[in-house]
């Protein structure tokens, strides 16, 4: 019965937001529902841990601790987003951003508040679904619903970035398709295997070597090309910019790291059955030329970067990178790296989104050239914030995601890819110059302190709780949770 209430709360609460007529009863709405489903999520988890796997109508729905890894971040970046959105968007309403009137504004409104809702059904369902075409579908669903949410503003450039990801976005969810037709092909003279069964994740895993090895070497390019698309990898990247800078910044926190892991998600199930097919060096090779390609295109670009949401979208496009050169690293701690690293990621990405936000509400700009003024002297609590953010962010130890690197870069030693390992390091450090030159300006440099923008109490709220959290994991992660992600790593490893 979980698994069908974290589908069902939030279609109830994307109904709910869409007949009400008040933006506070669309607020309750969206925090409450958020709020169960986080709830669920954990509950959900903790079966897990306790029976391995979680099955509902006869196998259709499917869980095991990768499913319920990625459905707890789903719902914990649902959850403070909707915390976060309710001083944005009010903000944006008072400035005019969102209409001249209140029933335009109202609209708005309406139209954000129910979609949210529905983009997270959409990437709970990529995490339930055993079926290989229904999972594929509810990626595609997630297209659909945050193409709406790239055009928010309405404005010439949201348009043209929402056309960018629609186009990009479906040919690589074409390209997609077409691998998971031929993974069916691969595994339809499986015995006892019917049209349903035959896409299946957990009947193709189980019987992985008698898939057709030819066909499975062309419906795993398909796949990387697909979901690669929408993770953001090199290079299928370009549209990542501009609808991480034109999506209002709740709805670009969930893009950067919730739909990422989704689509992560899609690309790791295909990955354990070619690596069960097929061994772990075909997968893995290519994995590690488009992670290594990913994380070295996301450097020049950092550090000729003039906009602040851009810069954040190349961070996650090296992040992108990161986790896939872990995946094709593979092994016991190429895959711990890789859990560890996107449990992480997802922690952090929506705090420096959630920071740069206050900054472009409070100067009307992304750009770093008319940031004008110490942001930290400014808007202390986010400028402080924005800070520890953006260092955990770049690897900066102690901070967890330089825990998770090392790992991987250990990983890359270990399993004797000693190149891969230099190049991680390579374009890690490029990085970490570019993003740490333009925020150290932004944040501590010189200029006019006189309009003083604290308090953001929603806002700010959400930053401190982010912050914290990201503060514990960086000494401490709770035991359940650590377990959660090393059994979610042995799914992927298979040990």
């Amino acid at each position: 019965m979980l698994l069908l209430a974290l589908l069902l709360i939030p279609v109830a609460t994307a109904v709910a937001s869409y007949l009400m007529r008040r933006r506070k009863e669309m607020e309750v709405a969206n925090l409450a529902g958020f709020g169960l489903v986080f709830f669920i999520a954990i509950a959900l988890a903790a079966q897990v841990l306790a029976r391995g796997t979680v099955t509902l109508a006869n196998g259709f729905f499917y869980t095991d601790a990768l499913s319920a890894l990625v459905i707890l971040l789903t719902a914990m970046v649902a959850l403070v987003c909707a915390t976060y959105s309710i001083g944005y968007l009010r903000d944006d309403q008072q400035s005019g951003e969102l209409g001249e009137d209140d029933k335009e504004q109202l609209a708005q409104l309406r139209m954000y508040y129910t979609l949210t809702p529905l983009f997270v059904f959409s990437m709970m369902f990529v995490a339930v679904a055993n079926n290989l075409g229904v999972m594929w579908a509810a990626i595609e669903a997630t297209t659909l619903v945050s193409v709406f949410l790239v055009t928010f503003y309405g404005k010439v450039t949201s348009l043209e970035a929402a056309w960018k990801y629609a186009i990009i976005g479906g040919v690589g969810l074409s390209m997609a398709l077409f691998g998971t037709l031929v993974t069916y092909y691969a595994g339809h003279r499986l015995a006892g295997s019917d049209a349903l069964a035959g896409l299946n994740w957990s009947v193709l895993a189980q019987h992985a070597a008698q898939l057709d090895k030819t066909s499975m070497r062309l419906a795993f390019v398909l796949i990387l090309m697909g979901y690669g698309t929408k993770a953001g990898l090199a290079p299928m990247h370009t549209w990542k910019p501009d609808a991480y800078s034109e999506a209002p910044v709740p709805s670009a926190a969930i893009l950067s790291s919730a739909m990422l892991n989704c689509a992560l998600y899609g690309l790791i199930r295909f990955y354990i059955l070619a690596n069960r097919s097929l061994g772990a060096e075909y997968p893995g090779r290519l994995l590690l030329l488009f992670g290594l390609l990913s994380m070295g295109i996301s450097v020049p670009f950092i550090l000729a970067q003039k906009n602040l949401r851009r810069l954040l979208a190349y961070s996650s496009i090296e992040h992108s990178g990161i986790m896939v050169t872990a995946l094709g690293l593979g092994g016991a701690m190429g895959t711990l790296g890789l859990m560890l690293h996107m449990t992480f990621h997802t922690i952090a990405k929506p705090l420096v989104f959630f920071c740069a936000g206050n900054v472009r509400q409070h100067f009307k700009t992304d750009l770093f050239s008319e940031i004008k003024g110490s942001v930290i002297r400014v808007m202390p609590i986010t400028g402080a914030i924005f800070f520890i953010g953006m260092l955990a962010i770049i690897g900066m130890p102690p901070f967890s995601l330089f825990q998770s690197e090392f790992i991987i870069v250990r990983a890359a030693f270990d399993g004797g890819h000693p190149l891969a390992g230099v190049l991680f390091v390579l374009f890690g450090t490029g990085v970490f110059a570019g993003i740490l030159l333009h925020v150290v300006r932004m944040i501590l440099g010189a200029g006019d302190h006189e309009q003083f923008a604290e308090p953001r109490p929603w806002q700010n709220g959400s930053l401190l709780a982010l912050a914290a959290a990201l503060g514990v994991i960086a000494f401490w992660v709770p035991a359940p949770l650590f377990k959660l992600i090393g059994e979610a790593a042995q799914v992927v490893s298979g040990k």
